[in-house]
């Protein structure tokens, strides 16, 4: 077991003893998405594979917030809005946007973009260094600016 599957696990107990249902409710949702990729997967997950599944589970929140938002349903988005506060603690400090601007700066130089057919050349160098650390959406968005 990962080291942050460990402390995810150790969250989980220490909610049971404080008998915090709301935090309680967000981490057995975290650990039942964990098993389930170990599943699929039929191995177990490192602690770049867990980050992963909390990224993509940060995402559907995001995803879920905005139609919420969009029919009127402000108690469900702040319910999200929960889980997402408590799943990113368990992501990496995430970079300001002048050290994304300056790593998308870095890649272009490296793999010597030089228009749009060149995005996902670029977008690969960049996924692994900012994996977890920065939305990869706004990245696309500012990489394409960049390109065009």
């Amino acid at each position: 077991m990962s080291p942050l599957h460990q402390r995810i696990q150790e969250d989980v107990k220490a909610a049971m003893k404080a008998k915090d249902k709301a935090r309680l409710g967000v981490l057995r949702l975290v650990t039942a998405a964990i098993k389930q990729k170990e599943v699929d997967d039929r191995t177990e997950l490192n602690d770049d594979q867990v980050i992963a599944v909390l990224e993509k589970m940060v995402k559907q929140r995001r995803d879920a917030i905005a139609q919420y938002e969009k029919a009127g349903r402000t108690e469900l988005a702040a319910q999200e809005a929960f889980e997402i506060g408590i799943i990113q603690e368990y992501l990496p400090e995430p970079l300001s946007e002048a050290e994304i601007s300056a790593l998308i700066d870095q890649a272009i130089q490296e793999t010597g973009a030089a228009g749009m057919q060149d995005m996902g050349k670029v977008m690969g160098w960049l996924k692994p260094r900012l994996a977890g650390r920065a939305d990869m959406g706004q990245v696309s968005q500012i990489l394409r600016q960049r390109l065009s």
